[in-house]
């Protein structure tokens, strides 16, 4: 008999004691890191009804959720396949605050299907949101605490990919675009294939300065002398794009100036998140490694659809990727072994010795394994009447 109940569903996995107290450990660092910076920690429902799970930028995420129906409503609801929409929806509804509001979040999310890259369906995702700013502030302070979570985790050798959704929509705005055109013109540049791009540019009917400055967009990219570059080349373009390039320009500048040894690239083009995020986008890269390590942007007004347009900007990033590349070893500390005995006194020095932050394992009657095969180092000995702990 072929017996596979034990094989999990393809992209979903499984933390055995090692890698599961290290991402408990990482946990437990971010967050604490978190509320240091003012952040507070919020815990958003596994599942919800899709009517508010689906809604403003979770639209993106109809074809990634899980659905059922509720059998007490008769209502569909979703797996959450991503927990930004859900703490905008906390900050709009459930606390109503006036001022700028930090929240973050740790949990499970469930996708009905995998990236290329990790082949995961099911992430451990942790991240950071700031409401209720208008302002470039706010995305300085949210891309430097990314940076300053990857630093906490040994993360030194990534560099910051920076982008503006804003340049190619104003762009596509002022060469009047239909809504067919903008999207094949937007799948073209994320494949970043130029000569796509030139035949849906010359089959569109606008003019030959708006398709010259979109054409050009795939090669303004690379250190932060390709904002000048993009001056030159957008020169025909409208005040947005030229707000959209100076408000890249003076984050690049903050940032340099809070660590000048962080490595900035930037890539016009980048339109992730294109259909909610309203300005800056960013994602942090390890050299080698082929997807982004954590990510986020600006996405100003998406608690509209809950009752209140705040603006906001934030990161996210997949806790076990986090825990992959981390330097830090985070392994389980050795215990102290204890004999099985009905010793009181035994009893008694046990629970000292772990109200004091030990780990201390207890033999059980029968069973076979030593100190050493059990992980721990030392062992409780009786000397003299009194219990002590020796080297295993």
């Amino acid at each position: 008999m072929n017996n596979e109940r034990w094989v999990l569903p393809e992209g979903i996995e499984e933390l055995l004691p090692q890698d599961a107290y290290r991402v408990e450990l990482l946990r437990r660092q971010l967050l604490d890191m978190f509320s240091a910076w003012g952040y507070e920690l919020v815990i958003p429902p596994f599942l919800e009804y899709t009517d508010s799970l689906l809604t403003g930028m979770g639209s993106d995420l109809d074809l990634q959720t899980f659905k059922l129906v509720d059998q007490k409503s008769g209502r569909m609801m979703g797996i959450r396949a991503d927990m930004t929409p859900q703490v905008a929806r906390i900050d709009a509804h459930q606390l109503g605050r006036e001022q700028p509001t930090r929240l973050c979040y740790m949990g499970t999310v469930l996708r009905t299907h995998a990236d290329d890259l990790s082949n995961k369906r099911s992430l451990m995702q942790i991240g950071a949101e700031l409401y209720g700013h208008d302002g470039v502030a706010s995305d300085i302070e949210i891309i430097r605490l990314m940076l300053a979570m990857l630093q906490r985790i040994g993360l030194g050798d990534i560099y910051l990919d920076l982008g503006h959704v804003d340049i190619f929509r104003s762009l596509a705005h002022q060469a009047k675009l239909d809504r067919q055109q903008e999207n094949l013109l937007f799948d073209a540049l994320q494949r970043k294939a130029a000569p796509e791009i030139n035949d849906i540019l010359k089959q569109s009917g606008i003019s030959a300065v708006s398709q010259s400055m979109l054409s050009e967009l795939i090669w303004l990219n690379g250190g932060v002398d390709v904002l000048n570059k993009a001056r030159k080349t957008l020169k025909a373009a409208d005040s947005n794009v030229k707000k959209a390039i100076d408000n890249l320009e003076f984050i690049a500048a903050q940032l340099a100036k809070h660590d000048p040894l962080i490595e900035l690239h930037f890539d016009l083009a980048e339109l992730r998140g294109y259909n909610y995020h309203t300005g800056v986008v960013f994602a942090a890269y390890k050299p080698g490694a082929g997807q982004s390590i954590a990510q986020g942007g600006r996405y100003d007004h998406i608690g509209e659809v809950f009752g209140r347009a705040r603006p906001a900007t934030g990161f996210t990033a997949d806790l076990r990727a986090l825990m992959e590349y981390s330097s830090n070893p985070g392994a389980v500390e050795p215990g102290i072994f204890a004999p099985c005995t009905d010793d009181e006194a035994q009893t008694k020095t046990i629970d000292e010795l772990r109200a004091q932050g030990n780990r201390v394992i207890a033999a059980l009657p029968g069973q076979t394994g030593d100190a050493k095969s059990m992980g721990c180092d030392r062992r409780l000995e009786k000397q003299n009447d009194k219990w002590v702990v020796v080297k295993a």
